[in-house]
């Protein structure tokens, strides 16, 4: 707080161009969080702000509009996610939302050398205003022109070091927002007793139903199939998550090839399954063909537990939930 930096100064056109391009209002509480990091990046104290909300809550859209201010303002942004498919969801999403004029850029491990040296040039020489990414973006090679706010998602998939790596290449200058679903035991002690102010989306979209759950004993796989077959009828896709992927010896758990096998010789070839063995490529191309509705059932591991977007899939059925931790049952 008691560094000083200079305050960003920025209009509200970007705010109504976008809200113009989405489909839905904003809700009082994505709108109060506007106003709360918005006067943050115009003050002269840095900013260090937790953004929490449910899953769905819109933090997302949130955060790319105070992304657009900064932009404005003449800075560079860097949004941080933990996985490829996340960075890549937000950076279409940006792609879609934001002005046409607007550089953005995507970085991750997966992606070709020679690109990947183009886009650092790119970043150093401030010919990008935004740009996405995972790990890459706080590694050495990395610059940054201006980099004047960061914004790291699904925060407490990083360590400090790596949140503290990412923060250092922006300098005075650089306000930051975390957010996170779920946020772990040392971010709260952070926020309460630390430098961290604290954002909450709690208001849900008004399409949004309430969520119920249920828990049923193992011999009872039965029921859960009838309730699947009633959801699958009423066009809906299910989630189906198992702790592991090959079956184990030492490991009395549902895995997830077997439940594969299981569950396609009851629906056949409406099952499609992904897990972290399967290659990149692959996997996109599964939850792709998943969001086109060609399969009704995806069996997965944990894989899924990280922000991924799929409006159609409203049932998730979880196997052996006492073995997963309380944040992967939150954020699945």
């Amino acid at each position: 707080k008691k560094i000083k930096k200079k305050n960003k100064k920025f209009t509200n056109k970007s705010f109504i161009k976008i809200k113009e391009k989405l489909k839905f209002d904003l809700t009082n509480d994505q709108k109060k969080v506007i106003n709360e990091i918005n006067h943050d990046l115009s003050s002269q104290s840095k900013m260090f702000r937790i953004l929490q909300g449910d899953v769905g809550s819109g933090k997302t859209i949130v955060a790319l509009i105070s992304a657009l201010n900064v932009i404005e303002s003449g800075y560079q942004v860097a949004l941080m996610a933990p996985t490829e498919i996340l960075a890549n969801q937000h950076y279409l999403l940006a792609k879609k939302i934001f002005p046409r004029n607007l550089k953005i850029g995507l970085i991750t491990s997966k992606i070709d050398l020679k690109i990947k040296k183009k886009l650092q040039q790119e970043s150093k020489n401030l010919n990008l205003d935004i740009i996405f990414g995972t790990h890459s973006l706080f590694q050495k090679n990395m610059n940054f022109g201006n980099l004047g706010y960061i914004i790291i998602d699904e925060q407490h998939k990083f360590g400090v070091k790596q949140r503290k790596a990412l923060s250092d290449k922006g300098g005075i200058n650089c306000d930051v927002l975390l957010m996170s679903a779920t946020p772990i035991p040392r971010t709260l002690t952070m926020t309460i007793y630390g430098d961290m102010d604290l954002s909450i989306i709690k208001e849900k979209p008004n399409t949004r139903k309430e969520v119920i759950t249920y828990s049923k004993i193992d011999n009872k796989v039965n029921d859960v199939i009838k309730f699947v077959k009633r959801e699958i009828q009423n066009d809906n896709q299910i989630f189906w998550v198992c702790p592991l992927i090959e079956e184990s010896k030492k490991l009395d758990h549902q895995s997830a090839i077997k439940k594969y096998e299981f569950l396609n010789s009851i629906f056949p070839s409406e099952v499609a399954i992904i897990h972290g063995n399967i290659k990149s490529k692959e996997k996109e191309s599964v939850l792709k063909k998943f969001l086109e509705k060609k399969f009704k059932i995806l069996v997965s591991t944990t894989i899924i537990e990280v922000g991924l977007d799929f409006p159609n899939a409203n049932v998730i059925v979880i196997e052996n939930a006492n073995k997963f931790g309380l944040s992967q049952l939150h954020q699945l």
